[in-house]
């Protein structure tokens, strides 16, 4: 049966006279010879799956790209011998060149006889046909020799990393799921294989790290995104992606938890319960500790859902889940908490803590309170108080910046005025108090501006008067003591408690001093700002001065001096707190079981510098002065002062800007093999539970409508999954694993 053909006419080319060619669907007629013999000169040529170009008799030509091929060796157009008619056509003008086949990088030319040249892979040496007497071929077979995984060297070199881009290009009548008619190249990258299971997994964490939601992949743009960029990829549904994103999710946990197991001290969390259109909550957990090598990370560990948020058992028992999940009995440090809780869920918690960890200093740094948010809270009375005139500014800057001309007419006023400031009229997102703090202090500076709009503007009404210029005046030296605090929280991913026991004494006494002043508005708003800030500072001064002594640069000197302004006389009360505080939690560290090793033994290993053994025997082994160093202990205990006294004792170090307290600790613990244990888990101690985006937040956190209505593991495994990639602790693998739902 002879199939239909479409007939292609080149009058152009030269030599040929009229010359048809003809394209078979599939195979070539039956009757190609008598055509072939008929008198006209025609060729008849195949295109196989590949679009490789094939002759009547069987000969490769290659792909149509490949008509004007150079040659390895001799880089010019036509066939080795030189003698192909196609160097014809480069006598014609302005044509231009092809360029040089990316094959030649992987196959050399030998001659085998006069007239029998091929073509070996470089990386297996298998030879392939290239051209005999005038005949040569193409180079499609040797493209597939690299591109479809038969050169098993190449195979076992190439970068998995990377994909075949295929692309069809669209035809009359055809679809997007047809097979590839061309296969692109760069000159640059290999062909590599296509490798289905890495897509499926990058897709994964495309849509966990840009948190896309996972029906995406059956909307049909991405669908058809996906086709035309490889038509080769079998499109997956929500189902297979949902099981995609939990197996990568199961993955990075196994290496986080690997990581976790290997720290040498101690963990604390901090909770953040936020609140879904459901009406149920989600607790999320974060953990933050110091490796081995005195680095601090922070990593969250679960996203727990409870059904009733307002429950005093839900926090203790997504706390209970956690340790249980982590294996973290008996390594919980401290528990730093979103917002201030009720008695009763303490009181659930504290006898949970208590008996699967050690009630480290009576329980004193297993409750705290999120600076951000007390910060936070704070602002917002002080936003309160000046609610009238707040709204008024607001409605100001709001007709100047929603008008082009009354904008320019302002910027007129301001260049006539010769107003010095250099800030920019921005209305405020009333979700974030710094943007409010922001409005007010470009408002209050170009209030003369303000003031002759008034009079220039008819349609300007409302403008506020002096004495809301006063009012703000005032609010924004409050909101400044507030933001300067809360700003120290957004330059680093992990706050110093160091910075934030400064920040917070610095409010305490500003505050104190400002009680005292006549003006009954800046007295009482001073007094309800001071008993949040001491409320704060009765939840946690401990745990803040805790961390300045473990500073050999202030040690308990700063905790004297600060105590000093806040408490007046009756600070050395409160120092000795302190002190007696550290001591007894040292005392905790040096009762704890570890094994007798010398000091300058570090996490249950020794520098194999110092490691001896004699030829004899085992003289200088550990067994062979494990009694000595009962004896030295028990001899020298009352006599030599502890390293904790020792540290005190030492002159402070000079205050350098850039100075690397956990550094310092790193070299300095073979000198304090004790110390620098609590040490660690003190300056592991967080002092909030926000991320840096979200310190000036106004309202609770809300999980997302979507999210919501995803099953709790898949919210848990997205978010984690998202956190621990970004925290760069392992590797990507190749492997996928697959969970299917």
């Amino acid at each position: 049966m002879r199939m239909e053909t479409d007939l292609l006419r080149f009058p152009f080319l030269p030599g040929f006279g009229k010359m048809e060619i003809i394209f078979p669907d599939e195979m070539a007629t039956p009757d190609e010879e008598n055509m072939a013999s008929s008198g006209k000169e025609i060729m008849v040529i195949h295109h196989d799956e590949d679009h490789n170009v094939m002759t009547p008799n069987g000969e490769n030509m290659g792909t149509p790209e490949d008509e004007l091929m150079e040659t390895p060796d001799t880089g010019k157009l036509g066939s080795p011998d030189g003698h192909n008619d196609l160097a014809l056509v480069e006598t014609q003008p302005n044509k231009r060149r092809k360029k040089k086949s990316i094959v030649w990088e992987h196959f050399t030319i030998e001659s085998v006889s006069p007239d029998c040249r091929r073509a070996y892979c470089k990386q297996c040496k298998q030879s392939f046909a290239y051209s005999t007497g005038s005949k040569v071929a193409g180079t499609s077979h040797l493209k597939r020799h690299i591109a479809k995984g038969t050169c098993s060297a190449l195979l076992r070199g190439q970068d998995k990393n990377q994909l075949v881009a295929t692309y069809t290009p669209p035809s009359r009548g055809s679809t997007v799921s047809e097979t590839p008619k061309r296969r692109y190249r760069t000159s640059s990258s290999p062909y590599v294989m296509f490798d289905h299971d890495r897509c499926r997994q990058d897709i994964a964490r495309m849509v966990i790290m840009h948190d896309y939601p996972l029906h995406m992949v059956e909307h049909p743009g991405f669908i058809s995104f996906v086709k035309n960029l490889q038509p080769r990829f079998n499109m997956v549904s929500f189902n297979t992606v949902q099981g995609d994103c939990v197996g990568t999710y199961l993955m990075e946990k196994q290496n986080l938890s690997k990581f976790i197991e290997a720290i040498p001290g101690r963990i604390c969390l901090t909770l953040d319960m936020w609140h879904s259109s459901r009406s149920v909550g989600y607790v999320f957990i974060m953990g933050s500790f110091i490796d081995s090598e005195w680095k601090l990370h922070r990593r969250v560990l679960n996203v727990i859902m409870e059904p009733y948020p307002e429950s005093p058992t839900a926090l203790s028992h997504a706390v209970a889940a956690c340790l249980s999940d982590w294996r973290l009995e008996g390594k919980l440090f401290s528990l730093t908490f979103n917002q201030i809780q009720n008695e009763a869920a303490l009181d659930n918690l504290r006898p949970l803590i208590a008996i699967k960890n050690p009630l480290i200093l009576n329980g004193q740094f297993l409750v705290g309170s999120c600076i951000a948010l007390t910060l936070g809270d704070i602002a917002k009375d002080v936003l309160s108080a000046g609610e009238n005139t707040i709204r008024k500014i607001r409605d100001s800057v709001k007709y100047v910046t929603t008008s082009d001309s009354h904008e320019e007419k302002f910027l007129e006023l301001k260049q006539q005025l010769q107003v010095p400031s250099e800030r920019n009229l921005v209305l405020d997102d009333q979700m974030q108090w710094n943007t409010t703090y922001h409005m007010l202090v470009a408002a209050s500076e170009m209030k003369e501006v303000f003031s002759c709009l008034d009079t220039s503007d008819p349609d300007y009404r409302e403008a506020p008067s002096m004495e809301d210029w006063k009012l703000v005046d005032i609010l924004c030296t409050y909101l400044k003591l507030l933001f300067d605090a809360a700003n120290i929280l957004t330059t680093t991913s992990h706050p110093s408690a160091i910075t934030v026991f400064h920040e917070v004494c610095r409010i305490h006494s500003e505050l104190a001093r400002a009680v005292t002043s006549e003006d009954p508005f800046t007295s009482n708003l001073s007094k309800m700002m001071l008993e949040k800030v001491d409320k704060y500072w009765k939840d946690c001064s401990i745990v803040l001065a805790a961390a300045v002594v473990m500073d050999p640069r202030f040690k308990m000197k700063l905790v004297e001096f600060s105590f000093t302004k806040v408490y007046g006389e009756e600070a050395p009360a409160y120092i000795k707190v302190v002190d007696d505080g550290i001591h007894e939690l040292f005392d905790e560290y040096v009762a704890l079981p570890l094994p007798l090793t010398p000091t300058y033994a570090e996490d249950g290993s020794a520098d194999g510098n110092m490691k001896a053994e004699d030829s004899q025997g085992n003289l200088l082994s550990d067994n062979g002065f494990s009694d000595f160093d009962v004896y030295i202990m028990e001899t020298t205990s009352q006599q030599m002062k502890s390293e904790l006294d020792r540290y005190l004792e030492d002159s402070l170090l000079p205050r350098v800007q850039d100075f690397d307290l956990l550094g310092w600790w790193k070299l300095n613990k073979f000198k304090y093999p004790t110390l620098s244990k609590m040490a660690r888990d003190i300056l592991s101690i967080p002092v909030s539970t926000l991320t840096p985006d979200s310190v000036f937040i106004t309202r609770r956190k809300k999980m997302d409508q979507y999210r919501s209505s995803l099953r709790p593991e898949t919210v848990e495994a997205m978010i984690c999954s998202k956190d621990w990639m970004q925290g760069g602790l392992t590797e990507v693998s190749n492997a996928l694993v697959r969970m299917e739902y």
